[in-house]
């Protein structure tokens, strides 16, 4: 398969083979699923606590004495049903990480890029070079590529100050280096925006 390349006025500049073999329909799907899932199971905190009736601060004594005043027995000012007591299997702090081996996620990342690319999602720009850390350079390279009004991920060789705080206020736009890149972020935005070292540098990732 061949991409276009343009440069940062939308005018083409090339083209780019791409070097690894797309993935056919079918292969990949559950190990993208798996992959997913762990990335969002692994932002989740797990930092829900809730006290249960030996974690409430309060004396032991019991309420008041268990017959002969007409009241239904207590034996504890932290009993879950009353107000302020404990609660009865809440949360707890916990870990929600998935193990999912290095196989099954470089599958995943290749089945992500292979059905962007299929799709005619992936575009390719020449070089990702701003004169100066201003956001409306940064969005008149999104309308010379036709990308303005879309969610975009920018992937980029290696880090860039400039580029990173022109496009750090455009929303629905994120920028990342190709290092960073994961099954999630393929899968997430409406386009793909590679600059070349960006494009070469993941392919360089799904060949290992």
């Amino acid at each position: 398969m061949k991409l276009s390349i343009k440069d940062s006025k939308g005018n083409a500049a090339g083209e780019l083979d791409v070097r690894f073999e797309l993935i056919a329909d079918g292969r990949g799907t559950q190990a993208g699923h798996d992959t997913v899932v762990a990335y969002n199971a692994a932002q989740r905190t797990g930092t829900a606590c809730t006290k249960t009736m030996g974690d409430v601060a309060g004396t032991g004594k019991k309420p008041w004495r268990q017959k002969g005043t007409g009241r239904a027995r207590a034996g504890s000012f932290a009993s879950p049903l009353w107000r302020g007591g404990g609660v009865v299997f809440g949360p707890k702090p916990r870990d929600f990480d998935k193990n999912v081996n290095k196989k099954v996620r470089d599958l995943a990342l290749r089945k992500a890029l292979s059905e962007r690319l299929k799709a005619g999602d992936v575009v390719i720009i020449d070089d990702l070079k701003l004169a100066a850390p201003k956001t409306k350079d940064f969005v008149a390279v999104l309308q010379a590529l036709g990308l303005d009004g879309n969610t975009n991920l920018v992937v980029l060789g290696a880090a860039d100050k400039t580029a990173y705080l022109a496009s750090r206020n455009v929303a629905g736009v994120q920028l990342k280096t190709a290092d960073l890149v994961n099954t999630y972020d393929l899968l997430k935005f409406d386009k793909l925006v590679f600059t070349k070292a960006g494009f070469e540098a993941v392919e360089a990732r799904i060949a290992k």
